[in-house]
């Protein structure tokens, strides 16, 4: 009996495993990898001529979900959640790579794996959702504060431009007796200077 093996990529998700973080958080986690079966030889070593070849992919599929799920369950149980919210992208770095040293003695390789989603539980998605909004409160409150510095230190400068400027003391002398005169009728005697001299 001669098996014909698949030469193509495969393409499998697994979806809602159920892992606990360092802390003690559950959540679950959907990922999908690519497989290829690269040495026929080899893995046609792996079952009888007896097996059906439908039953020895189904076989392969569950020892690879199975190789998976215990390597990204061991990574996931070195974060608490919230370290492995911040390093989620890089979760699955490297586990091609590891697992492939076993596999390529099947005749099998990962040639890529990846996280598709993460679902945490309510209470976690709100403490998320409040500690997002108070980082962006805590930016604007930054941005806000930078502002009021700068305004602050553009007046003193503007303030210290005109201390001894006398158009400015004219103006303000002006703008002085506009609004006493506004307010009733005053009499005003102005440049006394000059007739003393006189």
């Amino acid at each position: 009996m001669v098996f014909k093996h698949p030469t193509i990529e495969f393409l499998i998700t697994v979806t809602n495993q159920e892992l606990l973080t360092k802390d003690n958080v559950a959540l679950r986690l959907s990922f999908s990898y690519n497989y290829k079966i690269v040495d026929s030889i080899r893995f046609s070593e792996n079952f009888s001529m007896s097996d059906h070849p439908t039953f020895v992919l189904g076989g392969l599929v569950q020892q690879l979900t199975n190789l998976l799920k215990v390597e990204i369950r061991e990574r996931i149980s070195n974060f608490t959640i919230f370290e492995l919210n911040e390093k989620r992208e890089k979760l699955f770095e490297g586990i091609s790579e590891k697992l492939n040293v076993s596999l390529a003695k099947q005749g099998v390789i990962l040639t890529s794996t990846s996280p598709l989603d993460f679902s945490f539980p309510k209470n976690v998605q709100e403490i998320f959702a409040k500690l997002v909004e108070s980082k962006v409160r805590a930016l604007a409150d930054l941005e806000n504060a930078r502002t009021q510095v700068a305004t602050a230190r553009t007046l003193k400068n503007a303030a210290e431009l005109m201390k001894g400027d006398e158009n400015l003391k004219f103006f303000q002398f002006l703008e002085t007796i506009s609004r006493i005169a506004s307010k009733g009728s005053h009499s005003f005697v102005i440049g006394t200077d000059s007739l003393k001299k006189n």
